[in-house]
């Protein structure tokens, strides 16, 4: 991996590795995966607008977020069934996050449990009881999905039958059996939409949401935020931050890229919680842009994914190390020194230069 200079190598090599059905997984999105690619066409379309002659010899890309102090703003989105990719999973990637000072998000469908992730770096009962095995386990944050009353129509697991293989199953449901725990395809179908199907409750509300912010000390952020609205609502209801998010483009197609959403949901929101980004950042420029329009962190979700394939831990500390790495010199080429010197100022859409 050391011939590896950007995340699009770690892809490469993934897409090698990882068994087919696993793979069609975690790259596939929803419906025609329109959104999908707009994730990535969406920050192209953003220009960056750079200063000279400042002083970048000394460059401090750390961050302070919810009373942590954060050697740089990315940290890993939740993501399910990491042992797909590698059988360290979770584990290994929540330790590359910690080596890097960096953030990890446990996906409920992970296939290693709160505690096993913890000690290595919506059924009301069920939440509640995810909850407090994630407070004793010593977790910061809860961060709730809220973009998935039902799963999204994701064709590729469909016409895989799509299923955990028997060796694994969700680490957060135990049961007395050792297998996949109720994630397995049948034909026409999706195993893992069928079970959280099962599971998932579609007629949450907000009152919901107040409800999971009485029941816990720790903050609660809801992620897959898109518009104005969702966002006053997230704040009025108790919420102590938003990352915008359209789930990987797994849920609805057709929906705005994240970044396009962006700005909205700062404009909504103003000082008053911080919002944050997931969704096709691959690059040290996206993260500068993301910041530029107000996000206070960005989220990376399947390029960690593709670094656990690689070499597991040091996989992914790799792939942070080369976005790290990337960051910083977008940083010093742009002209700042630190974070609190990207301006809004500094981004531009390339419709501001096509009607020059």
């Amino acid at each position: 991996m050391t011939s590896f200079v950007c995340l699009k190598d770690f892809e490469n090599e993934a897409f090698k590795v990882i068994e087919k059905t696993a793979l069609d997984y975690y790259r596939s999105g929803a419906g025609e995966e329109f959104t999908l690619n707009l994730n990535r066409k969406a920050f192209n379309r953003i220009r960056i607008r750079p200063r000279c002659l400042r002083d970048v010899s000394q460059l401090d890309a750390s961050c302070h977020l919810f009373g942590k102090h954060l050697r740089w703003p990315v940290g890993i989105a939740p993501t399910a069934m990491q042992k797909l990719a590698h059988p360290d999973g979770e584990a290994a990637n929540a330790k590359a996050a910690g080596k890097m000072g960096s953030v990890f998000i446990l996906s409920t469908l992970s296939t290693t449990s709160i505690e096993e992730v913890a000690q290595a770096a919506p059924n009301t009962s069920i939440t509640e009881q995810l909850v407090r095995r994630a407070e004793k386990a010593n977790f910061k944050a809860i961060v709730l999905t809220i973009d998935a009353p039902i799963f999204g129509q994701r064709w590729a697991d469909i016409r895989n039958n799509f299923s955990l293989p028997p060796h694994l199953r969700l680490g957060n449901f135990v049961t007395k059996s050792t297998q996949s725990d109720g994630v397995r395809g049948e034909a026409g179908t999706s195993g893992i939409n069928k079970y959280v199907t099962s599971q998932f409750d579609a007629a949450l509300t907000w009152k919901d949401v107040e409800w999971l912010v009485k029941l816990t000390h720790l903050p609660v952020i809801v992620k897959g935020v898109l518009t104005a609205e969702d966002a006053i609502m997230a704040q009025e209801f108790g919420c102590a931050g938003i990352i915008v998010s359209n789930h990987g483009a797994r849920q609805l197609d057709h929906v705005p890229a994240s970044i396009e959403a962006l700005p909205e949901v700062v404009k909504a929101v103003g000082d008053k919680l911080p919002v944050m980004l997931d969704g096709g950042v691959r690059q040290g420029s996206d993260i500068f842009k993301a910041l530029a329009l107000g996000a206070k962190m960005v989220f990376v979700g399947r390029p960690a994914l593709w670094g656990l394939a690689c070499d597991g831990e040091a996989g992914v500390s790799g792939m942070l190390a080369v976005l790290k790495k990337d960051f910083e010199d977008t940083l010093a080429l742009s002209g700042c020194r630190s974070l609190e010197d990207i301006k809004r100022s500094m981004v531009a859409h390339q419709l501001e230069y096509a009607n020059l």
